[in-house]
C-alpha cells in the first residue's frame, strides 16, 4: 500500500544511566524503521541533557516518516507516544462521516483500554501501600517492644525517612498503640 502521508514527529526518552537512554532511543527508533507500518525518511538525534534536580537524562529524536492512513498515524500516536506531530503532507485531509465516526469508536477503545489499566495500576498501589503500611506497623511494635527509641533510631532501623516515620508514629499514638515522652517513643501495653 502506498504511504501518502507524510509527518514529523518527535520521539523522546527519560531515564538513567545516560548510555541507557542512548540505547533505548536508538532502539525505539529502530523497531519503528524495522516495521511494515511506516517508512522512516529522515532521523535526527539530538544531544543527551541531564535533567536539572533530578538524576535522569532526557534524549530526542525528530523523525520525518510516512504512512498509508490517517489511521496509521494515530496508531503511531498511541504505540509511539511522541511529544510532537506535524502532518507535512497532503496539506488537506478529507474524511466521510463514517470514517470519523470509526476513528472516534477506535479512539474511545484505546482510551478505554488506558483507563483500565490505569484503574489496575492504582488498585495495586492502594493495595501495596495497604501492604506496606500494615508491615511498618508491625516493624515499629516490634521494634518498640524490644526497648524505647527515637524517631531518629526507628529511621535508621525501617529505612523510612524521619519526617515520614514521625507522621506515621503520629497515626500509631492516634491509635492508642504507641506514645511518645520527651522524645522517646514506646509500645503502650494494652
Amino acid at each position: 500500500m502506498e504511504k501518502k502521508i507524510l509527518f514529523r514527529a518527535v520521539i523522546e526518552v527519560l531515564g538513567k544511566p545516560q548510555e541507557h537512554v542512548d540505547k533505548s532511543l536508538k532502539q525505539f527508533v529502530e523497531q519503528i524503521k524495522t516495521g511494515e507500518t511506516y517508512e522512516v525518511i529522515s532521523e535526527e538525534y539530538a544531544d543527551l541533557k541531564k535533567q536539572e534536580e533530578q538524576e535522569l537524562w532526557a534524549g530526542f529524536a525528530e523523525l520525518e516518516l510516512k504512512a498509508a492512513a490517517i489511521e496509521d498515524l494515530i496508531s503511531f500516536c498511541f504505540d509511539y507516544m511522541p511529544s510532537m506531530i506535524e502532518i507535512l503532507e497532503p496539506k488537506e485531509l478529507r474524511y466521510s462521516d463514517t470514517d470519523v465516526s470509526q476513528f472516534l469508536n477506535d479512539l474511545q477503545a484505546k482510551l478505554h483500554q488506558v483507563d483500565m489499566v490505569a484503574k489496575q495500576i492504582k488498585f495495586e498501589n492502594d493495595q501495596l501501600k495497604k501492604s506496606m503500611s500494615g508491615l511498618l506497623n508491625n516493624y515499629i511494635l516490634v521494634l518498640l517492644s524490644k526497648g524505647n527509641l527515637t524517631s531518629e533510631q526507628l529511621s535508621g532501623l525501617t529505612g523510612v525517612n524521619k519526617d515520614k516515620l514521625e507522621d506515621y508514629l503520629d497515626k500509631l499514638i492516634d491509635a492508642g498503640k504507641v506514645d511518645l515522652k520527651e522524645g522517646i517513643y514506646f509500645a503502650k501495653n494494652k
